[in-house]
């Protein structure tokens, strides 16, 4: 199984990007599929998950309005759309997949590389 991150760059604030995660060896259309990221000398926080049933999704509190998660069962990805991004969310973002439905890392078992999002003021 692997995952793989695209997409990162270099946005202003109030500007919007898409980031996504492809899968191969792994059918995101049937797991939960998670976005989490790690900022400078911050801790990994979760940030949003979809799920196999009913496509549920579910955000931090702290992206909650601005990002969309979203599912391309043609293409086996999982995209992040983030709007009105902010210098805060200036972080590495890291796709990861479950079986298990949860917000916490510590549940998700295939972890892809990160892409890097960084927000100017």
């Amino acid at each position: 199984v692997q995952l793989q991150a695209s997409g990162g760059g270099l946005v202003q604030a109030g500007g919007s990007l898409r980031i996504s995660c492809t899968a191969s060896g792994l059918a995101t259309s049937r797991s939960t599929v998670g976005w989490f990221r790690r900022a400078p000398g911050k801790e990994r926080e979760f940030v949003a998950r979809i799920d196999p049933s009913a496509d549920n999704t579910y955000y931090a509190d702290s992206v909650k309005g601005r990002f969309t998660i979203a599912r391309d069962n043609a293409k086996n990805t999982v995209d992040l759309q983030m709007n009105s991004l902010e210098p805060g969310d200036t972080a590495v973002y890291t796709c990861a997949a479950t079986s298990i439905r949860s917000n916490y890392a510590r549940y998700y078992r295939y972890w892809g590389q990160g892409t890097l999002v960084t927000v100017s003021s």
